[in-house]
């Protein structure tokens, strides 16, 4: 069986122990645009044109953003604003926790 896409992304990111706070929003899967939009903002986008293609990294992709699941994000304090600003200037609703963040040993 093929890992889903989320798994791998979550297993990629390394981080160390660090305070932050997780955002979690609700976007209405029914409006494409909204979605689509919030999408290429969190996760990126990549692009062909005339054979050559273009990538653009999204707001995970961010020094210490990890991405914990379907509409989750840890974030650290210094990349908290533009996530927020991104939610609040596209009326999305969302909420937003103070806490931490670490690994944990192997058992």
């Amino acid at each position: 069986m093929t890992q889903q896409r989320s798994i791998q992304r979550a297993r990629r990111q390394k981080g160390k122990p660090t305070s932050g706070y997780f955002v979690t929003w609700d976007v209405h899967s029914g409006d494409a645009a909204e979605s689509a939009k919030l999408k290429r903002f969190v996760y990126g986008t990549t692009s062909t044109w005339k054979g050559k293609t273009y990538r653009y990294p999204g707001f995970v992709e961010q020094d210490g953003v990890q991405y914990l699941g379907q509409s989750v994000l840890f974030v650290p304090e210094p990349r908290l604003r533009s996530l927020l600003e991104f939610l609040r200037l596209n009326g999305i609703g969302h909420v937003v926790r103070y806490g931490s963040l670490g690994a944990i040993s192997s058992f």
